[in-house]
């Protein structure tokens, strides 16, 4: 039988577009699967904040911020924690992926079209020594024009393949069985969905109008995680963080459901690191939502109280961007998924940045005056619109109407006014004298040496109950579903492996449904600004290994 084109990629993702304009660079000829409607083209990385992990760069030297190789890597093996037989190949990618971070990733994505916001943001901060989990400095780059316009060069190269012939967009195909012949895996088959209209994220029809069968040399699967099934995800659930939220959110649409992973798993491949993932704990519902469950993750800087559902602060170090699976680990032992921040309006002006493109629009449009309005009074429009909008927000003067519209919000009333006004008043005495035991002050004083952080993310040190800082603030956060960080193991070549090791002949991945790389190249947490490169290192790595491989 003749072959269809040279190489099927599945999933028009942020991974399956870095393939294929890969595939296109090499002549090669490519059909593109997705069972999403055209206009959802980029999958999740269109919503997202565009982050980037950059290791000594230019944006970072204009700081003065002294990042290195060497650094970097520390904090990606303390974090990573890679400590299975399986993780050979995640490690291997690990370094790669250090590697390409340090090295051409920023000049490559540059001679493409990509730039990024000057100041440099300062993720997942650790807290714990210096071989422990995070980044001992800022490394999150955000692109200016926020995931849309990471998203952008490789849709531009992939129609400009179309336009010559080499690329064929198919959508609305949905994938449902691999198959062998003579000896490599070269067929895929599956279902026509009918045409939807809907927009952007929105479910659409799952009505069947036709069936598919289709062949070529190479497939790439690209087709992202589990984080919009919250039965797999509760399934795959790790034991080490506790029993399953009854509830949660959803950060990805609901097409984002890991079918995929478990065909590719039928036709040999191997799943590996099943049950790491990454989860957020500052959920917010979304009042005005796309998909279902849609869910709204706060990037707070470090000064909000947080406090679980009964009112107490959490532990050290879990501070606001500090360790969101030790977090998560945290609020699963409490018996309840919510917790609590406490702030002031002045706190919430300066350090509330919610995450998404469409929650951005001045850095997602980019424009520059509305992004210097970020350092006006008053907090900004996006966050505004939730606090006068969003059900997890409460606003008051008084602690005492705080708690009692807190408590209100919950099905059983789990705050006593008294002992929180007790947890709130001893921090605020730590603010009084340049001396503390209370380790938050400590980091709040900490980040403000930092430009980045002075300027625009963290407020100056002041009493949370102080009237002149107020209104009071109280947001109630849920655990938001989002990366799978296991996946397909995958060799140096993106080749999927078999439970022998050896390769799966004719298959390769990339993007999440890989583990960003490796089947789990973050190990058990991620650095964050990694989900987005890792998709573009391992979609790269895909598309020239198979554009190799084919004849």
């Amino acid at each position: 039988m003749a072959y269809d084109a040279d190489v099927i990629v599945i999933g028009a993702g942020l991974a399956g577009l870095a393939a294929t304009a890969e595939l296109v660079d090499a002549g090669r000829k490519v059909i593109l699967l997705d069972q999403e409607p055209e206009q959802s083209l980029g999958g999740q990385a269109h919503w997202s904040f565009g982050g980037l992990f950059l290791v000594d760069s230019p944006e970072q030297r204009r700081l003065r911020i002294r990042d290195s190789h060497a650094l970097a890597w520390q904090d990606w093996l303390g974090t990573a924690g890679f400590d299975r037989p399986e993780d050979h190949w995640p490690r291997k990618w690990a370094e790669a992926y250090v590697d390409f971070a340090a090295g051409e990733k920023r000049s490559w994505l540059h001679r493409q079209g990509v730039r990024l916001f000057p100041v440099v943001g300062w993720a997942e901060r650790g807290g714990y020594d210096a071989t422990g989990h995070g980044n001992s400095v800022p490394r999150f780059h955000i692109t200016w024009g926020t995931g849309p316009g990471l998203v952008a060069p490789f849709v531009r190269r992939v129609r400009a393949g179309a336009a010559r012939g080499l690329v064929e967009l198919r959508f609305r195909h949905r994938v449902t069985g691999l198959a062998r012949s003579a000896g490599s895996v070269d067929t895929v088959s599956g279902e026509i969905l009918e045409p939807s209209d809907v927009e952007r994220g929105r479910p659409s029809s799952r009505e069947v109008a036709g069936a598919f069968e289709l062949r070529a040399q190479a497939v790439i699967v690209t087709s992202g995680g589990i984080g919009g099934n919250h039965e797999l995800v509760r399934a795959n659930w790790p034991k080490r963080l506790g029993t399953p939220p009854r509830r949660m959110l959803s950060g990805v649409p609901a097409h984002v459901d890991g079918k995929m992973l478990g065909i590719a798993e039928a036709a040999g491949g191997r799943i590996i690191n099943r049950d790491r993932m990454w989860h957020y704990t500052e959920g917010i519902d979304n009042w005005n939502p796309i998909w279902p469950l849609h869910g709204i993750r706060i990037l707070s800087g470090p000064s909000p109280l947080w406090l679980d559902a009964r009112g107490k602060r959490l532990p050290v170090p879990l501070f606001p961007g500090f360790d969101t699976l030790g977090t998560l680990e945290h609020i699963m032992r409490t018996g309840h998924d919510h917790t609590w921040f406490v702030l002031t309006q002045k706190i919430i002006e300066k350090e509330f940045t919610l995450s998404g493109s469409e929650q951005n629009p001045d850095l997602t449009g980019k424009s520059i005056r509305e992004v210097l309005g970020r350092a006006r009074a008053g907090a900004p429009g996006p966050v505004r619109a939730f606090m006068e909008h969003g059900a997890d927000f409460i606003v008051e003067r008084s602690l005492t109407d705080l708690v009692r519209r807190m408590n209100e919000l919950t099905e059983t009333p789990l705050i006593a006014e008294e002992a929180l006004r007790g947890e709130i008043v001893a921090r605020d005495r730590e603010i009084a004298h340049p001396f503390t035991k209370d380790l938050q002050v400590t980091a709040i004083r900490g980040a403000r040496k930092y430009l980045g952080d002075r300027l625009i993310r963290t407020a100056a040190p002041h009493r949370i109950l102080d009237p002149k800082a107020g209104p009071l603030i109280a947001v109630r956060l849920n655990i938001l579903t989002r990366k799978t960080l296991g996946g397909l193991e995958t060799d140096l070549s993106s080749r999927v492996l078999a439970d022998g090791g050896e390769p799966l002949p004719g298959v390769y991945a990339a993007g999440e449904a890989a583990g960003f790389g490796g089947g789990g190249v973050h190990g058990y947490r991620s650095l964050e600004g990694t989900f987005l490169g890792g998709c573009l290192f391992s979609g790269r790595t895909a598309g020239r290994a198979a554009a190799r491989a084919v004849s």
